[in-house]
């Protein structure tokens, strides 16, 4: 199967009606359902700066030739003691995934990141169980850092997560 071209680019307002429905609708964003939240939300953040802040952002994923929005690539900040790194997700539709369109989307996310801020350090994490994701980061370039125990209330109960890092000085993905 060959690759679909995508792009990413800048939210625009038809797009604030996949993410109601990632805010409404159980499931659609798999492991990452964490219950109901306020779907006007997305509309007040894009008011405000149209998902392009100082602290992070996001951008859609389009796959070109269909002119669709395919999902979105998420990215904010966060620092330890001495430098601030970026830490990105993603979120397809299901009818999108496993088509290669993730790794992909990240690593150009990640391209975008470098080219624009100075951080060293991008940083990205997973559930335990979603291997798919997990061999998408690593095809974007970056590397397991460890499990991350307790990490997140999801379902009932605590569940451990995966940290992976990219550093600026890191190979590129191919």
């Amino acid at each position: 199967m060959a690759d679909l071209p995508i792009r990413l680019r800048p939210v625009v307002e038809d797009d604030l009606v996949m993410f109601r429905r990632f805010a409404t609708e159980p499931g659609l964003i798999g492991l990452d359902w964490r219950g109901f939240q306020d779907a006007q939300a997305v509309a007040r953040r894009f008011a405000e700066d149209g998902y392009l802040g100082a602290d992070g952002g996001r951008l859609m994923v389009e796959v070109e030739q269909e002119h669709v929005a395919a999902g979105v690539v998420t990215w904010q900040s966060g620092s330890y003691a001495t430098g601030s790194y970026w830490e990105i997700g993603i979120a397809l539709l299901p009818e999108w995934r496993g088509r290669g369109i993730g790794w992909r989307a990240q690593a150009m996310l990640c391209d975008y990141l470098f080219r624009h801020t100075p951080v060293q350090r991008i940083q990205a994490a997973t559930h335990a169980e979603n291997t798919a994701e997990q061999k998408s980061l690593e095809k974007a370039g970056f590397q397991l850092e460890g499990v991350v125990r307790a990490a997140e209330f999801r379902d009932g109960r605590w569940r451990d997560g995966m940290l992976y890092s990219r550093l600026r000085d890191d190979p590129w993905p191919r």
